[in-house]
């Protein structure tokens, strides 16, 4: 009987935290350059479901003093090329634990444009702060205002969207 009701005990246990746990789907490019929405709370075993909608856009793992570069050992959806009007690509990141996650579009200038993503964003370090980094620049890559222009005319010449 005891063996019964340990196994069914951590039966529940699993079941309770399959229920618990949530799919939050997060749109990229919705609009233009934009994570939608920009900050959520998640707990372990969530999962972030970034869905690609439009443009050609990343989501990077970076970190709250470097917004604009890619943290060493994050995670990376790589490029997705959306055209308008086509099916949206998905890609999925479990969340582990508590710990703030910070994410940003790797595409052109679009991070120093603000299009950055939190999880979990603590009160001494808020989104709007980590926004206000990337926005100045902070970890952008050692890229000028000036070359980031220049790219992107460069882009646009040979038919690229930024």
């Amino acid at each position: 009987m005891r063996f019964s009701t340990a196994t069914a005990a951590v039966a529940l246990t699993y079941a309770v935290a399959g229920v618990l746990a949530a799919d939050i789907p997060v749109k990229v490019g919705d609009g233009g350059s934009t994570f939608t929405p920009s900050s959520i709370n998640a707990t372990s075993g969530d999962v972030v479901v970034f869905q690609f909608v439009g443009g050609n856009h990343t989501a990077t793992q970076s970190t709250f003093d470097n917004p604009c570069t890619k943290k060493g050992d994050g995670v990376d959806s790589g490029f997705q090329s959306i055209a308008q009007g086509a099916s949206q690509q998905e890609w999925r990141v479990p969340v582990n634990g508590s710990d703030p996650l910070w994410f940003y579009c790797a595409q052109a200038n679009h991070c120093q444009q603000g299009m950055v993503f939190a999880v979990n964003a603590p009160a001494d370090k808020t989104f709007d702060a980590f926004q206000s980094k990337a926005k100045e620049g902070n970890g952008a890559m050692g890229l000028t205002a000036s070359a980031v222009s220049l790219l992107s005319v460069a882009g646009l010449a040979l038919g690229l969207a930024f």
